[in-house]
């Protein structure tokens, strides 16, 4: 397939998708050495600094890798998939598994480094659970879930690590949607509006003291024991 000149607008986001053309539909098999830049500019009709960008995308899906002093060559034909869309395929255990890892060392850090914004936002974040669990809106597992998270989400900024907040954002999505059905599948809701309400306030109650030990123990008990249901269900 003739790789062919290029209109000329947005030049990047072209080049781009005619290589990864090339690479996908089987021109450029795996271990395939592209043409250089000055080549690929020339058959493409850009410059240069199109063709680069262009390499950098495809290198950025997990197509092409860069090799020093010898040039770029063809590593998959399938572009990597994605992070959220890798976590909205997981199993809900494999999820589990990392948040527990990921928020009870974050619970830890947390009670090390919380400040009093800090701390105030965390029992905002407690009553707001509580009140959706118990108001007016209370068998609405969904606004109960968010609830659930924003608390959640609260104890992991208190940590002061944006790579932490980052990743457990990336999280967030995935774990309300499976929340939302993990609540009405083990009925947990059935015969306490409000489950898990003690162990969370234990948790703030440790933040705030700066109890780090107790904190990560509070939590890795409430997340452990979510977790053994699903491992029952599943």
């Amino acid at each position: 397939m003739p790789l062919g000149s290029l209109r000329p607008s947005p030049l990047v986001e072209q080049a781009t998708e005619h290589l990864r053309e090339q690479i996908t539909q089987g021109e450029w098999p795996v271990g395939t050495r592209l043409p250089g830049e000055n080549a690929l500019a020339k058959a493409l009709g850009v410059g240069r600094s199109t063709v680069r960008e262009a390499l950098r995308a495809l290198a950025g899906a997990g197509l092409v890798q860069a090799r020093q002093g010898s040039g770029v060559y063809v590593i998959a034909t399938e572009p990597a998939e994605d992070w959220p869309a890798r976590l909205r395929r997981a199993a809900i255990t494999d999820v589990y598994e990392v948040r527990v890892m990921v928020e009870t060392r974050a619970a830890r850090l947390a009670a090390e480094r919380r400040t009093e914004e800090d701390v105030a936002a965390l029992e905002t974040a407690l009553a707001a659970r509580h009140a959706a669990a118990t108001g007016s809106d209370a068998g609405n597992d969904a606004a109960f879930v968010d609830a659930d998270i924003a608390l959640h989400a609260a104890v992991v900024a208190a940590a002061g690590n944006p790579v932490l907040t980052d990743l457990f954002a990336e999280f967030a999505p995935v774990l309300r949607e499976r929340l939302i059905d993990l609540v009405e599948l083990l009925g947990l809701r059935e015969h306490d509006p409000d489950p898990g309400h003690a162990s969370h306030a234990a948790l703030v109650d440790a933040v705030r003291r700066g109890d780090g030990p107790a904190a990560e123990a509070v939590l890795q008990a409430e997340l452990e024991q979510t977790l053994a249901h699903l491992r029952a269900r599943v």
